[in-house]
């Protein structure tokens, strides 16, 4: 009896479960881009932004296309992510034109994060090819931003330090000191990442003051009312800490939220996006945390990580709940094909 073939591939080297993970996480946040990237240049006025925002928008599509172009080569299902039902372009603007820069900033300085990461995972040649890619589109976008921000004035550069005089090595355990007595100053790795974790706390705060604003669901407005919360403490914190190093605290100015009360995103979207933030938070304040070396900090970054993790856990168990949140694929339940 004739059995069919089946079909060639270039590559006959099957996904293995990084490959698989690596994609569909891609997939997913890309999905997500592009939801919020077609209703923010639905109204898009800045004639500098527009193009940016655009070439964004090609980049997330194009990267989409091209994970499906994957996924079918394999017979693998494509996620269902989210769709044009997600979002509706045609509710008034919610965010000013300044948020659009500011959201192609800081989503491609922390794809180059997440992309690093996935990249180094992936041993199939044609996958890390792609996430080469991407590391590059998101490194060069991230650049563009930078620069459209610095021209109009509204990115707030990180801290400048004195150059010291001379390599010094680490002689006291004073260096580690900090919960009692006299701390030492800041190091140029903890200062920067102090920086950025305010910087992007205050991205958080505004998403979810704009995310509230719109939200009809009291249960879901006061959710995320606690996420904006959580994320103002962590900025009330670490502006304290530099103020206490002598150092200004930051301020945004590039983040601005209308009067809009009209949503322009599914409560699903708006959950998942909270969902990926946390997950980003967590991530980030751990490696924060592994790099100081101020016990004070430990301490203090291990309280705000346990914080954020609560919030998460409730943010999951609402997804979950409402049936909203996709399954990441899963490995075959040996132990159910045995004795089922």
């Amino acid at each position: 009896m004739d059995t069919q073939k089946p079909s060639e591939k270039s590559i006959n080297i099957q996904f293995t479960c990084t490959e698989i993970g690596g994609l569909w996480g891609v997939y997913f946040q890309e999905s997500m881009s592009t939801c919020f990237l077609t209703y923010l240049l639905q109204h898009l006025q800045d004639a500098d932004i527009i193009p940016l925002a655009k070439e964004a928008l090609d980049i997330s599509q194009g990267r989409m296309d091209k994970i499906k172009q994957f996924f079918r080569a394999e017979n693998f299902p494509i996620p269902a992510a989210f769709s044009e039902g997600d979002v509706n372009t045609a509710a008034p603007q919610l965010f000013h034109d300044s948020f659009t820069l500011s959201y192609i900033y800081m989503m491609n300085r922390l794809s180059i994060i997440n992309l690093g990461f996935t990249a180094s995972n992936n041993v199939r040649l044609d996958v890390l090819d792609f996430f080469n890619e991407c590391i590059h589109t998101s490194t060069e976008m991230f650049g563009k931003a930078v620069k459209m921000m610095l021209e109009k004035g509204i990115y707030d550069r990180p801290p400048k330090m004195n150059y010291p005089n001379k390599i010094e090595y680490v002689q006291k355990e004073s260096f580690l000191t900090g919960m009692f007595g006299k701390k030492r100053p800041l190091n140029a790795v903890e200062l920067s990442e102090i920086f950025f974790n305010i910087e992007r706390n205050y991205f958080s705060v505004i998403l979810m003051l704009g995310f509230a604003q719109v939200l009809e669901e009291k249960k879901l407005r006061d959710f995320v009312l606690r996420g904006k919360q959580l994320s103002e403490s962590q900025i009330s914190f670490f502006n304290k800490l530099l103020l206490e190093e002598d150092l200004l605290g930051t301020v945004t100015t590039s983040m601005e939220v209308t009067a809009s009360t009209v949503s322009p995103f599914s409560d699903k979207l708006i959950l998942c996006m909270i969902h990926v933030l946390n997950s980003v938070d967590i991530t980030l304040l751990s490696h924060a945390l592994s790099l100081t070396m101020r016990t004070d900090l430990v301490a203090n970054y291990s309280n705000i990580i346990a914080g954020v993790m609560v919030y998460a856990k409730d943010t999951f168990d609402l997804l979950v709940d409402r049936n909203w949140l996709e399954q990441p694929p899963l490995v075959t339940d040996r132990h159910q094909l045995i004795y089922s």
